[in-house]
């Protein structure tokens, strides 16, 4: 994996990807026990916005430095790596507030845990809620920023619904 996210970083260097997180399984991996999962989720900020979104110069930069597409994602270093437009406001937030972490001697940015909660919460799926309930049980994220976090993406009537389902004794 740190091969990987060197690559990621390198892309970010060149000015290949403008900023950028990681997200999902791998993100949450800096927060709490790592997970079993099939691909790497890197979400980019495209400034200024294009008319048209294509993710072509990053393919053609991955391709010259020896890495192939695989479908919906590019191998690098053995692993899947998606690459995803921040596009939508809770995800574009996500980006813009990540933090920086260091993994065996490399720097990478990663989504807060607090918005890495919010973004499981509203995509919604089984596996989204047992990862937010492995947040909650390792008392990682900040409680009155998840909320805040919550209250700005209107995403506190699903949270007291997921409170109420999987929370409760």
């Amino acid at each position: 994996m740190k091969q990987t996210l060197a690559v990621i970083e390198q892309l970010h260097a060149g000015g290949v990807i403008g900023p950028y997180a990681v997200a999902g399984a791998v993100g949450a991996a800096f927060y709490l026990e790592p997970v079993a999962t099939l691909d790497v989720d890197i979400f980019v900020l495209f400034e200024p916005a294009p008319v048209i979104l294509t993710l072509t110069p990053i393919y053609e930069a991955c391709v010259k430095l020896g890495y192939q597409p695989q479908g919906d994602s590019i191998l690098i270093e053995g692993w899947p790596v998606q690459f995803l437009p921040a596009d939508q406001p809770l995800v574009t937030e996500a980006v813009r507030e990540a933090v920086t972490r260091e993994s065996d001697g490399l720097i990478t940015r990663v989504m807060t845990a607090e918005h890495l909660m919010a973004i499981a919460l509203q995509t919604g799926r089984a596996k989204d809620h047992a990862r937010l309930v492995m947040f909650v049980e390792a008392g990682v994220a900040d409680k009155d920023r998840l909320r805040d976090v919550l209250a700005r993406h209107s995403l506190l009537d699903a949270w007291t619904k997921f409170e109420n389902r999987f929370l409760q004794p």
